[in-house]
This record gives structure tokens, C-alpha cells and sequence, in this order.
């Protein structure tokens, strides 16, 4: 019998703070999962590198949703990380905690230790900002964060000014105080590296005798005794394999593969269950449920000025960048896609920002459906204004559609099926248009190309957004915690409802979107989820 104290299924962006911090003290035995291989590839560890991983088998799950109504029957394409540091190693890089209200709201719903003055300590706790420790950052922690300005495009200074033309002022930090303003991104990177959790995080643990990491391990059920989670069956390289815990089982598999790991193991809405011919552990009705994801639009311009497209788009320029960035670890190939940014109110009332804009100096308008080719821009100066509303009404939910491990679940987002999200969407395409007017874009921009200047009533608009508006790879809330066992999955420590010796710790317990991107809280939730699980076995509890 393989027996551990405790075993982590996923090795993402939760799942690796957690084979860490649990293993740190050498008192306990840890073993993490990894569905999986290695995150020692040069497309993962080189920051615009995204761009290959986007649609990698081999490091991604490559997920499609089912169509969604609203969006013209169109069916989004869903990566996550498949590898070593899960979506941490594929993503874009944008390190944004959110708003204080987000985590306020989540203790109102509940959740006592959740509030922002809870959360804070640890973002600090896991954070290594590169302009140092404040009242707001962390200074000393496994993840750096890294200021970009030197290798920054010279149009994001433009993007600013234009910003500050209509009325939005420039924020030189998201994460300290205010998340209001226009400014520039900080990435998770060091010395021109990714800053993934399995870098961060198990890189310095990876030696510890007490701490095992199975790669290419598919988890495939959780098993039980009695009521309690006690192990993991899993398949690694053809061969089925079991693990016990002691302790406890935590599954950090994420917004899709946690709630489907659950469903395969007995949790989840007993009809569901059934139905695939699976014996009901507990009838969990929310696992699955509460499915939320941020959508956004770009906006496409061709530029009279040049931008990256010019630098990236010839082999020439390909390879005078990639030796440069192979000498220096600078340059543009250094940066993730999206250099600026804002967080912005789109209407007159609102109590903060709701809306999120992306800059990005570069445009890629013949990208296949589903990929993003971002190593091969456009052949043109070219340049993309985005934005994503960042609180939507929506919510989606995803269900097995087999008792097979191996078969992908269905997932429905089911975007804009409220009025408000439609309304929000439309909003922010208007704020785009407003900014792009700006005197700072006056001798930049050439033309619109993407949606095109006959776009101009509420109706075009909403046209145009049914057909081209797409994720933005925040999907979350699939076993959210809550107290009322009957919607909610975990409770306000993670433990799940109704078993014993099982916790969820990764973003599908968040409750509610926050406002952002969604890694750092993520890696947050990871480091508290730590601290509660060690602590309740410190008190004997």
C-alpha cells in the first residue's frame, strides 16, 4: 500500500503552493498528482511563448464548450494548462489580485476569513514584487512579479495618454490601493523567465524527501471509506494505480477538472450521477454549478506608426528577436501579450470599476478559429484595444457526460443570458471606440479594421459581440464554497459537504468572479488553503 498524509490532485496553480507549503515543516508525507508531464520546455519558460502553447496537445486540455445560444450557436475553445504548473505555465502572465469589494463580498456570502483585510497577508505571503514590500505588496515570496517598462512598447505610453484625454487617470500600480486607472501590467516573471507555480513553488521543494510528484498521473476516482475521502486512483502510463491518505485529500484540478473528478467520484447532483451509472457518494447538488467566465472583445487598428507586428512579423525580425532574447533575456519576447491596460466604470453610478481594457501592440487578424498564432502577426503595423466586463451575471454549469475518466465533460458558459451582460458588453465597445477617438491616436491610428466603423448603433454593437466576443480563460466557481450544503460545495475552510477527509483548494471555490485576471487570487487561495489545512492539524481538528 502507497500511503501518504496527504495527496494534491493537480499540480497547478493551486496545487503546487499547496505540495510546498505542506510539505515544508518535513512532517508530513505529500504526494501531488500531475495528469501532466514537465514544464521544462522552452515555449513554457519563454514569456510570448503563450503563443505556442495555446493550442499545444501536449501541454494543454485543449477543452471546447457546448454552443451557446447567445453567441450564435458558437462553440468557445477552452485551453488549460495540461503540465507542471497547470495554467500558471500557459497563460498570459497579468498579475492582478482584484478588488477589495470582490473578497468583502465573498465573507458577506458566508465565507467568514475571506474578507480583503484575510486575504491580503497572503497575496503578500506569495508574492516577490520587484518594487518591494509595501502595506499592499509582498517583497520575499516564491512568485515574482515583474515591472516591464524598460522592454515596454512605446505605444503603450500613447494608450495612456489617450486614457488620461478622457477622463481616466493613469495608475502606476493595480494592486496597491486603488485598481482604478489606466497604466501598464506586471507580469509573473524573473529575469525575463515565466513565473509559473511549478518555477515558484516546487523548484525549491522538488528535493525534499518528504514530497513526491507522480507526473502524467490521471486521477480517475477518489476513493472512500465509510463516508471519507481516504485515497486516489489514478492511471499513469497505462497502468492503474492506487494512493491512500491519511490525512486528508485535496483536489486542485481547477474550474473544469475539479467539479469532474468530483462527479466521477460520487459527488455531485444525484440524478446526474446516476444517470452515467455511478454510485451516489453524497448528493451534492452544486458541483458543477455556478459556472462563471469573463468575456471580452478586441478592437483591431491599423497603425501609420509601427508596432510589433513590424519587429515579429518577418523571419528577419523572428530571428533577430529570438537571438536577443536567447542573450539577454530581453526584449519583446520577454513580455507577455498584453502590455497595458485599465480598470474602468462604464457608466455614471457604479460604486467601482466594472469593466477591465487591454492594450496589446500587436494584431494577429488572420488567426485561425481557436488558435492564436501570436509568434506571426499581421503583416502590417497593427494594434489591438481589448476589454472584458469584469462582473457578469451569467452563470454556466458543466456536467459528465460519462463514468470514462478520459471523456471530457459537457460545458456550458451559457454568456450574455442576461440583460445586464449584454448591456455591459455593449458598454465597453463604446468605451473602446471613446478611447481610440482620443487626440493621442489621432496620427496613430489608420484605420478600425475590426468591427469596422459601420458599427455604430446599440443593435451593430450587440451583432457584432455575438459574433466575435470570446473568453478571456477565467472560468471559476464550479465548487464554490458557501455554507448552505445545498448550493455550495466546500465551506468557508474547503472542506466538501457531507464527506470527511476531502477539501477543494483552487479558483473553483471562489464564489463570484473577481475583477481581473484570475491566477494570483488563485495562488492566494492556494496559500490560505495551506495555512487552514495545517492549522487544523497543528489544533487536532
Amino acid at each position: 500500500m502507497t500511503q501518504y498524509d496527504f495527496i494534491i490532485v493537480g499540480a497547478g496553480s493551486a496545487g503546487c503552493v499547496l505540495a510546498n507549503r505542506l510539505s515544508a515543516s518535513g512532517k508530513f508525507k505529500v504526494l501531488l498528482l500531475e495528469a501532466g508531464g514537465s514544464d521544462l520546455n522552452f515555449w513554457i519558460w519563454m514569456p510570448i511563448g503563450y503563443g505556442k502553447t495555446f493550442y499545444k496537445p501536449s501541454v494543454n486540455w485543449m477543452y471546447e464548450t457546448e454552443p451557446n445560444p447567445e453567441l450564435n450557436n458558437r462553440v468557445s475553445y477552452w485551453p488549460r494548462g495540461k503540465v507542471m504548473g497547470g495554467s500558471s505555465s500557459i497563460n498570459a502572465m497579468v498579475y492582478v489580485r482584484g478588488q477589495p469589494q470582490d473578497f468583502d463580498q465573498w465573507r458577506d456570502m458566508g465565507n467568514p476569513g475571506w474578507g480583503w483585510s484575510e486575504v491580503l497577508p497572503y497575496f503578500k505571503k506569495s508574492e516577490c514584487n520587484d518594487r518591494g514590500a509595501d502595506d499592499f505588496r509582498g517583497g520575499s515570496g516564491p512568485v515574482h512579479v515583474a515591472t516591464l517598462d524598460k522592454f515596454l512598447h512605446p505605444l503603450c505610453q500613447t494608450f495612456i495618454t489617450a486614457g488620461e484625454q478622457v477622463q481616466i487617470p493613469h495608475n502606476p500600480d493595480f494592486n496597491a490601493g486603488s485598481q482604478e486607472g489606466i497604466g501598464t501590467y506586471q507580469n509573473t516573471a524573473k529575469d525575463g523567465l515565466r513565473m509559473s507555480t511549478a518555477r515558484a513553488y516546487i523548484g525549491p521543494a522538488s528535493r525534499r524527501k518528504n514530497l513526491r510528484v507522480e507526473k502524467n498521473a490521471l486521477a480517475t476516482r477518489i476513493l472512500f471509506e465509510d463516508g471519507r475521502a481516504v485515497g486516489v486512483a489514478y492511471r499513469q502510463r497505462g497502468q492503474d494505480k492506487q494512493a491512500f491518505a491519511s490525512c486528508e485529500v485535496i483536489v486542485s484540478s481547477g474550474a473544469i477538472n475539479s467539479p469532474h473528478l468530483l462527479q466521477l467520484s460520487g459527488i455531485g447532483p444525484a440524478a446526474l450521477l446516476k444517470s452515467k451509472g455511478i454510485d451516489v457518494v453524497c448528493d451534492s447538488p452544486g458541483v458543477g454549478q455556478n459556472l462563471q467566465d469573463h468575456l471580452g472583445l478586441d478592437f483591431l487598428y491599423r497603425s501609420r506608426v509601427p508596432t510589433l507586428n513590424d519587429q515579429l512579423h518577418s523571419w528577419r525580425g523572428k530571428l533577430w528577436q529570438g537571438l536577443r532574447y536567447v542573450l539577454t533575456r530581453g526584449g519583446p519576447l520577454s513580455l507577455g501579450v498584453n502590455q497595458g491596460g485599465g480598470f474602468v466604470r462604464s457608466r455614471p453610478g457604479l460604486s467601482r470599476p466594472n469593466m477591465q481594457l487591454f492594450f496589446s501592440p500587436v494584431s494577429y487578424t488572420k488567426a485561425p478559429p481557436g488558435k492564436r498564432p501570436l509568434m506571426n502577426p499581421d503583416p502590417f503595423s497593427g494594434f489591438l484595444l481589448g476589454m472584458q466586463p469584469m462582473h457578469p451575471t451569467s452563470r454556466g454549469h458543466l456536467a459528465i457526460k460519462s463514468a470514462d475518466p478520459s471523456v471530457p465533460p459537457e460545458i456550458h458558459p451559457n454568456y450574455l443570458s442576461t440583460d445586464l451582460d449584454k448591456q455591459e458588453m455593449i458598454e465597453g465597445s463604446k468605451l473602446l471606440r471613446k478611447l481610440a477617438a482620443a487626440p493621442a491616436f489621432a496620427d496613430v491610428i489608420e484605420s478600425e479594421i475590426s468591427p469596422g466603423i459601420d458599427v455604430q448603433s446599440d443593435e451593430a454593437f450587440l451583432e457584432d459581440i455575438r459574433q466575435r466576443v470570446g473568453t478571456v480563460f477565467h472560468p471559476i466557481g464550479t465548487c464554490h464554497m458557501g455554507p448552505d450544503a445545498r448550493s455550495a460545495v466546500v465551506d468557508a475552510e474547503l472542506r466538501v459537504h457531507g464527506v470527511g477527509g476531502l477539501r477543494v483548494v483552487d479558483a473553483s471555490v471562489f464564489p463570484t468572479l473577481t475583477s481581473g485576471n484570475t491566477n494570483a487570487p488563485a495562488i492566494m487561495v492556494g496559500e490560505k488553503g495551506a495555512d487552514m489545512i495545517l492549522s487544523s492539524y497543528a489544533t487536532g481538528t
